[in-house]
C-alpha cells in the first residue's frame, strides 16, 4: 500500500439526513452500480473537503456516464430566457413588489430562470439545499411522503417563494417540492446570493427584509393554527 496517495475517501448524505462514511472509492463505484448512490446524492470529498453532487466528482463521471456539456446554443438560450426577466415580470413576485424598476433590473443579474415540466421534482426531500426559488407562472406542491402515502403540506402558486432556508444553513431539504403544472421559476443560488450581498447590499438588504416579513407571517398562521387546534381539542374533551 502506498501510503503517499491514499484513496480518497467520501461520506455519503443519506436519505435519513444522515451522513455515512468514510467510504473508499472502489467501495463507492459498487454503491453507484448497485444505485444504491445515484447521480444526484451528495458526496463529501475528504480531499477537498465540500459536499458536492456525485455526479461531479472527477473519477465518478464515467461511472455515470457521459454528461452532455453546455453548447454555445443552450447558452443563446438561457440568455434569451434571462433577457426575458423583466422588471414588469419580476413584480409578480410579492417579495419583489415594492422594488424600484433599477433594483428589479440589478436583482435579475443574479437570478436564473428555469423552466419546470408538470410533474417534475425541483427540491427533494433529504438531498443538500443550495438555492431558494420564487414563483414566476405556474403551481407546485410541497409534499411528504408519510408510510408510502404523499401528504401535502402546502400548494405554492404564482408570486411565492419557497427553499429560503438553504441561503442561510445550507442542509438537508425538509420535504419535496413538485410542479403540478409547467412553471417558470427563478433561483437564487447560494453562490448568488453571496455575491448578492456583496456586490449590491442595497439589493440584499429589502430583499431579506420582505423575506423576512414573509416568514414571520407564515410563523404567526402556523401558531394561530396550533392554537386553535388545542382550543378544539380541550373544547372536545370538556
Amino acid at each position: 500500500m502506498n501510503d503517499e496517495n491514499p484513496s480518497p475517501g467520501f461520506f455519503v448524505w443519506g436519505l435519513d439526513n444522515a451522513a455515512y462514511g468514510p467510504v473508499e472509492l472502489p467501495t463507492l463505484v459498487a454503491w453507484i452500480k448497485d444505485k444504491r448512490v445515484l447521480p444526484d446524492a451528495w458526496l463529501f470529498d475528504e480531499r477537498s473537503k465540500r459536499w458536492q453532487p456525485a455526479s461531479d466528482i472527477v473519477e465518478l463521471r464515467s461511472v455515470f456516464g457521459h454528461r452532455e456539456k453546455p453548447t454555445a446554443a443552450s447558452a443563446a438560450a438561457a440568455a434569451a430566457d434571462a433577457a426575458e426577466l423583466k422588471p414588469g415580470a419580476l413584480r409578480r413576485v410579492k417579495i419583489l413588489a415594492s422594488f424600484t424598476e433599477p433594483q428589479l433590473e440589478r436583482f435579475a443579474q443574479f437570478m436564473q430562470a428555469e423552466k419546470v415540466r408538470q410533474w417534475a421534482t425541483v427540491v427533494k426531500q433529504g438531498d443538500m439545499s443550495d438555492a431558494m426559488y420564487l414563483i414566476l407562472d405556474g403551481e407546485l406542491r410541497v409534499r411528504i411522503n408519510v408510510a408510502d402515502t404523499e401528504k401535502i403540506l402546502v400548494t405554492l402558486g404564482v408570486g411565492e417563494f419557497f427553499g429560503d432556508i438553504a441561503l442561510f444553513d445550507r442542509g438537508p431539504r425538509s420535504a419535496d417540492v413538485v410542479a403540478n403544472v409547467d412553471s417558470v421559476i427563478l433561483k437564487v443560488s447560494s453562490s448568488a446570493f453571496d455575491r448578492l450581498c456583496k456586490e449590491a447590499p442595497e439589493i440584499a438588504t429589502p430583499f431579506l427584509l420582505a423575506v423576512g416579513k414573509t416568514l414571520t407571517s407564515r410563523i404567526r398562521a402556523d401558531n394561530k393554527r396550533y392554537h386553535d387546534t388545542l382550543n378544539f381539542v380541550r373544547a372536545a374533551g370538556s
